[in-house]
């Protein structure tokens, strides 16, 4: 469709955040190290609600993650080591300069070995 009504999207540059981020912990049901300090800071989210993106940062610590099947996250870890490790004794460690995938229907724990800087991107297929 060509149309001079439409306006074309724009491109969404993510700058690096200005002040503080929102403060979290892990839930307490599901800590299994630790209670580490996690900062996000969230950069831009869609109009639908079905994607977000930002940088996130955490403290040493471990926590059981649950992904739904609808829900992906590709990050990029700017600076430290984090471990995903999988309900079937497997792991998979990410360093600075690497990216992974958590893919939709994850189970497992999510593992801070060095405080962690990371960028991330969060789609969620399923509206809530």
């Amino acid at each position: 469709v060509c149309s001079s009504d439409l306006t074309p999207p724009s491109i969404v540059r993510l700058d690096p955040p200005q002040g503080p981020g929102a403060v979290d912990h892990p839930r307490e049901d599901r800590r299994e190290q630790g209670c580490p300090k996690r900062e996000t800071w969230t950069l831009y989210e869609s109009a639908d609600g079905l994607m977000n993106a930002g940088i996130w940062a955490c403290e040493v610590g471990r926590w059981r993650i649950v992904f739904p099947l609808g829900k992906q996250e590709y990050f990029f870890v700017l600076q430290g080591h984090v471990r995903l490790h999988d309900t079937h004794g497997g792991w998979t460690d990410v360093l600075a300069g690497q990216g992974a995938v958590i893919p939709g229907g994850f189970e497992g724990a999510f593992e801070v070995l060095e405080p962690v800087r990371k960028h991330f991107v969060v789609v969620d297929a399923v509206s809530d």
